[in-house]
């Protein structure tokens, strides 16, 4: 067992998959009117493998330009929603559910999340996020997106108000005296009184204190703001590193900032996403995504749909890579042998990666053809393709080199993919001693994360 921590081992539920054509998969989910299903089933597969948590990102708006960016996007379940539902068919495995700060109330989200964690005996985590999609203003009344300094010093105010809101019961403030006739003592229900300049409230909450006092807080960000509210605030930091050396280069700089902040290093886990395509063979998890890159929608010449992506001809990819393409090369010839010789460097390298990750190859039986070349181009993924050893083995040696202190798992498709890496990854991390071994019995997602008693560090009440 490594002297660390065990391997922080988290799921980002998109449910009809992270991969933009994941949804068409033959055996994948499609249909966000059923994702009572399939969430279901996807808690069901994560508490098996006693993984530590499912994560509910969110996004404010929609749009058919989704459909082929981001189709995951267009309609989903409000993570509250979704994390409230599974408490009720789950025992063990955390939720973290996101809250956009720059447009929610910060009293009616301190009370939904409280009544989630009340509801799921301590489980719940918090992600903050400021917004990034400019629609999203429109919906929520303002003519525009507040600019990014003003969205920070919000998300500040909102993360004290709504801790000031979860701690306004003390732990022994519900007394239930039934002989003497008390029901509550009083000294230990407290206003949050938070008078800021983008958020004020005054409290108290009226939701029993919930289990963890303080749920846990996630963010995600490259920006400075972003880095130094979780330095101040996060307890799981998400990044997004193409490299070992640079997420390791991330996880030294947040500890730095979360020492500057008046915290412990250890207080911060630096988490990583990434998208394992697994199978009982590197040959079979080839295949899959030979199949996922031959279902990105591309333009092979035909009348494309309304906002259909400018990036999807091989015309885009020629002018990238200042490929000398033949005008009537179509996505489905063959990459020629003489052709891909003269490829230049940088072209040489996507096209050996392509070849890596589907097998196949130039001139050989399982020929390339521009089709797989130009999707993993026009969308491009962080796919880490294997068997289970293979796949445990990449992500053991992100940890072994304190490059991250977890990650979030995506599947490219539901749920085939996400029971795949249950089945086939997580037994090899635990063999290898990474992953703690799955509780019989539910504790707190705070216990669960490692992060330590939260009355120790109450925050502090105006005077």
């Amino acid at each position: 067992m490594s002297a660390r921590r065990p391997l922080i081992l988290g799921a980002m539920v998109r449910t009809i998959g992270a991969y933009p054509s994941g949804w068409r998969h033959p055996d994948a989910h499609d249909d966000p009117t059923r994702d009572a299903e399939i969430l279901r089933e996807i808690a069901r597969i994560g508490e098996d493998a006693g993984l530590d948590y499912l994560f509910f990102g969110d996004w404010l708006a929609t749009g058919p330009d989704l459909e082929f960016a981001n189709p995951y996007l267009l309609a989903r379940i409000d993570p509250v929603s979704a994390v409230t539902y599974l408490a009720g068919v789950t025992s063990r495995i955390g939720l973290i559910a996101t809250v956009n700060t720059t447009y929610a109330d910060a009293y009616t989200f301190a009370r939904s999340s409280a009544s989630a964690d009340v509801l799921s005996h301590g489980r719940v985590g918090v992600n903050l996020v400021t917004g990034a999609e400019p629609r999203a203003a429109g919906n929520h009344g303002r003519d525009l997106h507040a600019d990014n300094a003003t969205r920070y010093d919000r998300a500040e105010e909102f993360v004290t108000a709504v801790r000031r809101l979860w701690e306004s019961w003390a732990p022994d403030a519900w007394i239930a005296d039934k002989t003497g006739g008390r029901l509550i003592d009083p000294a230990g229900l407290r206003a949050a009184d938070h008078d800021g300049e983008h958020v004020r409230v005054a409290g108290p909450l009226n939701t029993a204190r919930p289990p963890q006092g303080r749920l846990p807080i996630v963010h995600a960000g490259t920006s400075e703001r972003s880095r130094a509210l979780a330095a101040r605030h996060a307890d799981l930091a998400l990044i997004g590193a193409p490299t070992a050396e640079l997420a390791a280069a991330a996880r030294v700089e947040l500890r730095a900032a979360a020492v500057a902040a008046g915290r412990d290093a250890d207080d911060i886990r630096v988490i990583a996403p990434v998208l394992p395509v697994v199978a009982e063979t590197t040959e079979q998890a080839q295949a899959i995504v030979d199949v996922l890159l031959a279902l990105v929608p591309l333009d092979d010449g035909g009348e494309a749909p309304d906002a259909f992506p400018e990036n999807r001809s091989l015309a885009s990819l020629a002018a990238a890579f200042a490929l000398d393409l033949d005008p009537t090369t179509h996505v489905d010839d063959i990459v020629p042998p003489e052709q891909a010789a003269a490829l230049p460097d940088a072209a040489v390298q996507h096209v050996q990666r392509v070849q890596r990750l589907t097998g196949r190859t130039i001139g050989g039986a399982h020929a390339l053809t521009w089709r797989p070349v130009l999707a993993l181009w026009a969308v491009p993924a962080a796919f880490v393709v294997g068997t289970g050893a293979e796949v445990a083995e990449h992500l053991a040696q992100w940890y072994d080199s304190e490059s991250v202190d977890g990650f979030n798992i995506l599947s490219a498709y539901q749920p085939g993919q996400f029971r795949a890496f249950a089945e086939l990854v997580v037994p090899e991390l635990r063999r290898r001693g990474l992953l703690a071994d799955a509780p019989d019995e539910a504790t707190t997602l705070r216990e669960r994360l490692g992060l330590g008693d939260p009355v120790s560090a109450r925050t502090p009440q105006p005077a």
